[in-house]
């Protein structure tokens, strides 16, 4: 039995050096030099033998050479070449790397974030991930910034691409979800939502912001925003109050979590024009009740609503008038003044009947 079990821990040994000699192109590293072209170093293997890994090293520097005498095309075309016929050389990677770069020295920003994204899926391990993340998280930046790409026949700008930015902000989310690249490019997308006029997006982008990233840095600022783009879609008080009501939630969760943040007098102004808003929505509710149907009951349901909105408000005062006013029709002292009016100039009124 003890045998079997030293042979067996033997094995697991043998097993484990063969793994790490299969691996090690993996960790080696390759490097240029303008004298020797280039060369692997700190590991055994390129991930290619014989005739195979010689040609692999040839189109390497015949790459790099064009690279080096200024013929960028020709270089971008070698490049591509070795990542096709050697996907799992140690060639592959860098060639994706050097392509990615010639093609972001010539503005054609989509093909670099893709040669930078082949990189990122096809080798999660490289040890270029928050570099390569870095340069994706600028291209997505630069473009939603309006940054057109490499001339049109030589002559005429590339077109804007905000929508693409989007999606490339969307894909660092996903590669580096864990990184501080991931809660700016949500901020990102939320703002470029609001530049195309897509408001339901930008919402969901900052939610999705304060929800997975609620200890970041920008949180703060992610909360003040959120509120104030429920807060634009409020259309006045006589229209549905559900975004009045989340902007007023989000304003009154950045004051309660923020209270020494620097936007606190914006948080507090957003606040108080939010209820003040809903307030007055209630507060029109309750005239056309009195007003328009002489509905006592439901008039006295919403003047309390406007008080309980903003109690200190000067609508709540003008709701509390009213409510004086409900009192006496409901009693039958007086019948009702017309709507806008106070109680000391309102003239006695016969009855009128409304067609509708």
């Amino acid at each position: 039995m003890r045998l079997s079990f030293v042979g067996a821990l033997r094995a697991i040994t043998l097993l484990s050096s063969f793994l790490g000699f299969l691996t090690s192109p993996a960790q080696a590293d390759l490097v240029w030099s303008p004298a020797t072209g280039w060369r692997v170093e700190g590991g055994a293997l390129s991930g290619l033998t014989g005739a195979e890994g010689s040609k692999a090293l040839d189109q390497m520097n015949s790459a790099r050479t064009a690279e080096e005498d200024g013929s960028p095309r020709s270089a971008i075309r070698g490049y591509g070449s070795i990542a096709r016929r050697y996907p799992n050389s140690i060639y592959a990677p860098e060639a994706l790397y050097r392509s990615a770069r010639l093609r972001l020295a010539q503005k054609n920003y989509t093909k670099a974030f893709d040669d930078f994204q082949q990189i990122l899926t096809r080798y999660p391990n490289t040890k270029r991930f928050n570099e390569i993340t870095g340069e994706q998280y600028r291209i997505a930046s630069a473009l939603l910034d309006g940054a057109r790409g490499r001339m049109l026949f030589g002559l005429l700008p590339g077109f804007t691409q905000r929508d693409k930015a989007l999606q490339y902000f969307e894909t660092i989310v996903a590669n580096a979800p864990y990184s501080d690249y991931a809660p700016l490019s949500l901020m990102n997308v939320a703002r470029g939502h609001q530049k195309l006029k897509q408001t339901e997006n930008a919402i969901d982008a900052l939610d999705r912001m304060i929800n997975s990233y609620p200890q970041s840095l920008l949180a703060p600022d992610a909360y003040l925003k959120l509120a104030q783009t429920h807060a634009a879609l409020v259309d006045g008080a006589y229209y549905d109050q559900a975004s009045t009501k989340e902007a007023i939630t989000y304003f009154t969760d950045f004051m309660l979590l923020f209270p020494s943040d620097s936007n606190i007098a914006a948080a507090e102004k957003g606040l108080d024009g939010m209820k003040t808003m809903l307030a007055e929505s209630k507060l029109k509710i309750g005239d056309f009740y009195l007003f328009k149907r002489r509905n006592y009951k439901a008039a006295r349901v919403f003047y309390n609503e406007a008080i309980t909105a903003y109690p200190d408000s000067a609508i709540a005062t003008r709701a509390k008038a009213r409510l004086t006013q409900v009192e006496a029709g409901a009693a039958g002292n007086a019948a009702p003044p017309a709507a806008g009016a106070t109680l000391a100039d309102q003239p006695a009124k016969k009855k009128r009947f409304w067609l509708f």
